[in-house]
């Protein structure tokens, strides 16, 4: 019947051979999927590149196909006990649902009775995250190459109604070219007044404050210096960072207030996390950044008194100008009526949207073959079954 169809098509012997072979490999390949139900036997399971409050990613390589991926592996009890179903569930929702360039690849997703995986493509490139820590800062170009493709990451899932929320260096993955994705809509919790009780403490203190910045080019937070210098605090910042990225409560430096103080939010606070971000890149460490998380959370809340640009990072006005335009008040932040906003920002004046993607990424990983990890920190194996069998505790 689809023989006759292409004939009568006037499509040459050659088209109708090509066309009817590949769609001979489709269904193939469709009736092994529904004989086959996948579960964790049909992977290799290789190096571990991630871990979270409660799951490890690794990398591995399908034993039929021989295809690489990175295999997320969560514990089913500890989701359990922290009410983190329904987030994994929408994660995994998000990533078979939005088909983004800048969104990292959902492939299957299976359980056992122990664990849920999510079986996703492998970024080679590694985090931003480890790029920050080796580069220490950015360049304005070369940050403002990453935050525009962190926009339209963070675009891209907006328009299907998602919000984020614990958008992060550590979830900016990197792809063999250098171009950016974001990942982990579920491997951490995003941290909540939950996990400071005494947060919401600070909801009256945060309301009195007013902000006494006139306009964008001199905000309160411009003259004050902190009390470490520049290169004392990004030392200080580096020393901790790995730590706070891989315990059990996480780092909360990226997170809006509205949501630490559980005030209702909605998807202006992942503007406020790229803000965060930029500042990073650009600073060498996060704007609220302190010794514990319990203080960078009064710091966040209290944004006004807190938000200072030292003077030795040199920035130029614009990009103070955007900082500043993310890190406020909900109802003032760049954003909140779209994305658009954000990229029609002066700072971004000679950002071509269009062809982004296209273009030669600011950064070009290493990378020797498929299998390659040197773009991830190492973990050692006995070392995880420890943090494992601790419950995620080190």
């Amino acid at each position: 019947m689809l023989e006759k169809k292409l004939a009568d098509a006037d499509v040459s012997e050659e088209e109708q051979n090509n066309i009817l072979k590949d769609l001979e490999k489709k269904e193939t390949e469709y009736m092994r999927l529904r004989r086959h139900k996948m579960g964790v036997d049909d992977f290799e399971l290789l190096t571990i590149i991630g871990r979270g409050a409660f799951g490890e990613v690794r990398l591995c390589r399908e034993k039929a196909t021989s295809n690489v991926y990175a295999m997320k592996k969560l514990k089913k009890s500890e989701m359990l006990r922290r009410g983190q179903v329904e987030h994994v569930r929408a994660e995994r929702n998000l990533l078979a649902e939005v088909d983004s360039a800048y969104i990292v690849k959902l492939y299957c997703s299976f359980q056992d009775d122990e664990f849920l995986y999510l079986v996703m493509e492998y970024l080679p490139g590694g985090d931003m995250m480890t790029l920050l820590m080796r580069k220490d800062t950015l360049t304005e170009d070369e940050s403002s190459f990453y935050v525009a493709e962190t926009i339209l990451a963070i675009e891209s899932i907006h328009k299907h109604n998602y919000i984020h929320r614990d958008i992060k260096p550590d979830n900016l993955l990197l792809d063999r070219t250098g171009h950016l994705k974001l990942s982990d809509f579920g491997l951490c919790k995003p941290l909540d007044s939950s996990s400071f009780p005494n947060l919401t403490e600070l909801d009256n203190a945060a309301g009195n404050i007013t902000n006494t910045s006139a306009d964008g080019d001199k905000p309160l937070s411009s003259t004050a210096v902190p009390r470490r210098t520049q290169q004392e605090q990004l030392l200080h910042w580096q020393k901790n960072r790995r730590m706070l990225a891989y315990s059990t409560v996480g780092t909360p430096d990226y997170i809006a207030p509205e949501v630490l103080l559980k005030k209702g939010y909605g998807m202006e606070c992942d503007w406020w996390s790229l803000g965060a971000i930029m500042y990073e890149m650009l600073v060498g460490y996060p704007p609220f950044y302190s010794e514990d998380p319990m203080s960078t959370c009064r710091k966040i809340v209290n944004w006004r008194s807190h938000l200072k640009f030292p003077e030795e990072a040199r920035l130029s006005p614009e990009a103070k100008d955007l900082i500043n335009k993310l890190l406020c008040n909900v109802d003032q932040r760049l954003g909140m009526k779209g994305a658009h906003e954000i990229k029609a920002h002066p700072w971004f004046r000679s950002v071509e949207w269009e062809k982004l993607y296209q273009m030669e990424a600011a950064f070009i990983p290493e990378v020797i073959d498929e299998l390659d990890t040197q773009n991830f920190e190492n973990f050692e194996e006995e070392a995880c079954t420890e943090w494992w069998q601790s419950g995620g505790k080190m």
